[in-house]
């Protein structure tokens, strides 16, 4: 009896140990992230991953930082096993948790990346799983910032595709899904709200605006952008890709 007790208690002393060592770490990757330092932040939560495989925030991280490294990539077979690896992290935080927002909004956000780097049947299907993950992620938290950005960023992509394209999504949905430019405003203006700080979503709500011949709308949008301070490793190119846009409309 002395000695189950005595086990007892050395499972649980190391049970906190544990629990501490993890938010110890997840407390550096974060500040990784905020010192936009993404590979180093990357090492850090796939460390608590080593210790905690189900860690959902680790996993969505994980998922996130992978895509994001990987897009940067010049070489397109390195970017395209980047987006896989960052797909098996994504899938893996959707297994641990399905009515996790940011898991679905991972999986979403992954079969962004791969929508814009396929054609045809292969990118319809993709672009379906945008939209579900995306409409998953809402369902669970209506205010999800990226869920948000990606609804706004599917509309977009719907209207802009070409008939290869558009032919390929009418038999996967079963016809033309309900999208538009006026709903991809709607939707990027909310991530807006929910994240002031979400810099592509500016972009890409500057983009739309000038596509709906807003160009007073689209100035408005990028003469913040260029204020916004940088939170990504991605924030310094897209904010110099915001000011040269800004200059073309002035």
């Amino acid at each position: 009896m002395k000695y189950a007790i005595l086990s007892f208690m050395a499972l649980a002393f190391a049970c906190i140990i544990y629990a501490q060592d993890v938010d110890a770490l997840m407390k550096e990757a974060e500040k990784s992230e905020r010192d936009l330092k993404e590979t180093e932040a990357l090492n850090k939560y796939k460390d608590i991953l080593a210790v905690q495989p189900e860690n959902t925030k680790a996993l969505c991280k994980s998922a996130e930082l992978t895509g994001r490294i990987g897009n940067r990539l010049k070489d397109e077979e390195q970017r395209a096993a980047q987006f896989e690896i960052a797909k098996t992290y994504a899938f893996a935080a959707l297994k641990s948790n399905h009515e996790d927002a940011d898991a679905n909004c991972a999986v979403a956000a992954n079969a962004m990346r791969y929508a814009t780097i396929t054609g045809g049947k292969e990118r319809a299907r993709y672009l379906r799983d945008m939209k579900n993950y995306a409409d998953s992620a809402l369902l669970i938290n209506p205010n999800h910032a990226r869920a948000l950005y990606v609804s706004g960023k599917w509309n977009f992509e719907m209207t802009e595709m070409n008939v290869a394209d558009k032919a390929a999504v009418k038999v996967l949905f079963g016809g033309m899904p309900k999208a538009s430019l006026d709903n991809a405003i709607i939707n990027f203006e909310k991530a807006r709200v929910a994240d002031p700080l979400l810099m592509i979503d500016y972009l890409d709500l500057a983009n739309a605006y000038i596509k709906f011949h807003r160009t007073d709308k689209a100035i408005e949008v990028l003469n913040k952008m260029v204020k916004l301070p940088p939170r990504t490793e991605d924030d310094m190119g897209l904010k110099a890709e915001g000011k040269t846009l800004l200059a073309s409309l002035q």
